[in-house]
């Protein structure tokens, strides 16, 4: 493979570096917030810490637009600033209100990262690495995730602004992306959209300089002529992906990953763990995510993404089940972490490494911005809604965390049989390729 794809898609999968680190770096300044501005449970949980939330809310819905209108690139290049902005106004904030509006500037960075990052990879990418070069956005999530929580332990000991110094670290990669995005070219399909062909053939030539050029750029136009630039995704014609992108997003959050990421340490609290045990699990989760992460790049254009989510679909009954079991029978003692360590293993091997390739995959060129924004604001929805219901229903006296677990075991029976009977294998063709067996169902 073209070392320079290589470098390209590396570069814009640090956007899920960002994302990732922006995400968790939080943690480490939760409780110092609350303390330091003394704002109720209600407040601080809904201002200051739900405010990148539903930024990200935002960045997902409308992230679509410059996305389309500006480019892939320029809108990674955006990214990169509000990442960057977000981390130093976080850090010199001295009141709630304006560390939320801080806050949120990063979450619409990570929502519009969702879309931005997966479509250029998708569209600089050769079919048959197509699905491991885009699955590095979500290995990156995931490593961003870990060093976060590697950080905010470095910088916990530097006195009471330990916080400061914890949010604007996040400034130095964030600057460190927009240089490195600078280098990067335009996506060739943007470009071939934009009726600027000679720099389209320029990057395509860049990635491959063996194959015809004119016959890619004729099998690429032939599909952009036939295609109506007024349309939408809402159409009839295009009922079908948005359906796909539409359910591989709502089983993602309805397997309970979100809910369980943000409320480890209160879940093995509540299997009967103590609270350092309960810490040291958490780190395990996330060494966890990384490794099975790995393998899920590595297999994902070997086995395809059918296959993966067959593992993962699998996976999520049998670990899903068997926490919910642990809870209704009172099981005690590491039994819940093993159980848990297996629906992350699941998830990171099957969803977590095929939901951004496979959105990136079922829409057209001209409408892939869009349809990833449709996916995307789906999947974070859903993430602001279910984690935020988790401590109600684990306390409330008629649900309990095993019925939690009982019905995202439920709901992974139903995403099993989406696999078998709705999902298409994307696997080693090209764009255009996709678009006509797609459209065809």
């Amino acid at each position: 493979m073209n070392k320079k794809i290589i470098l390209w898609s590396i570069t814009a999968a640090l956007a899920g570096f960002l994302f990732g680190f922006d995400t968790v770096v939080i943690s480490g300044a939760d409780q110092k917030l609350q303390e330091l501005w003394g704002s109720s449970n209600s407040f601080h949980g809904l201002v200051v810490m739900g405010s990148a939330l539903w930024g990200t809310v935002i960045g997902a819905v409308f992230g679509g637009f410059p996305t389309n209108k500006y480019g892939r690139k320029n809108t990674l290049i955006i990214i990169g600033v509000l990442f960057a902005v977000s981390a130093v106004a976080s850090a010199f904030a001295n009141d709630p209100y304006i560390f939320a509006i801080a806050r949120f500037i990063g979450g619409i960075g990570v929502g519009a990262s969702t879309i931005a990052a997966p479509a250029y990879i998708s569209e600089i990418a050769p079919a048959k690495n197509r699905g491991r070069l885009v699955a590095l956005y979500q290995f990156n999530i995931v490593f961003g995730i870990l060093i976060a929580y590697m950080s905010n332990y470095l910088l916990s000991g530097l006195g009471e602004n330990s916080w400061r110094w914890m949010v604007g670290v996040e400034a130095i990669p964030a600057v460190l992306y927009i240089l490195f995005t600078l280098k990067v070219p335009k996506s060739p399909r943007w470009l071939l959209s934009q009726s600027r062909g000679k720099e389209a053939r320029e990057v395509l030539k860049m990635i491959n300089p063996n194959i015809d050029i004119e016959e890619q750029v004729k099998e690429i136009e032939s599909h952009s002529d036939s295609n109506d630039k007024s349309e939408t995704i809402f159409i009839k014609k295009y009922r079908f992906p948005l359906t796909l992108a539409f359910l591989i997003a709502f089983f993602n959050q309805f397997s309970g990953i979100n809910a369980f990421l943000y409320y480890a340490p209160r879940i093995f609290k509540e299997a009967g763990l103590e609270e350092s045990t309960a810490l040291l699990s958490s780190i395990g989760i996330g060494v966890t995510n990384l490794v099975f992460t790995l393998f899920g790049v590595f297999l994902i254009d070997k086995l395809g993404r059918k296959t993966l989510m067959y593992f993962g679909s699998v996976g999520y009954i049998i670990s899903l089940s068997l926490v919910s079991a642990a809870f209704f029978n009172e099981w005690t003692g590491m039994a819940v972490p093993i159980f848990l360590f297996l629906f992350i293993a699941s998830h990171a091997i099957g969803q977590g490494a095929v939901i951004w390739v496979f959105i990136s995959e079922i829409f057209p060129n001209h409408l892939r911005a869009s349809g990833q924004s449709f996916g995307s604001s789906t999947h974070w929805i859903l993430a602001a809604i279910i984690p935020s219901s988790i401590p109600f229903l684990f306390k409330h006296p008629m649900i309990g965390a095993g019925v939690v677990f009982m019905v995202f075991a439920g709901m992974m029976v139903l995403q099993l049989l989406f696999v078998a009977f709705m999902m298409p294998e994307t696997k080693g063709k090209t764009l255009e390729e996709l678009e006509d067996i797609i459209l065809k169902k």
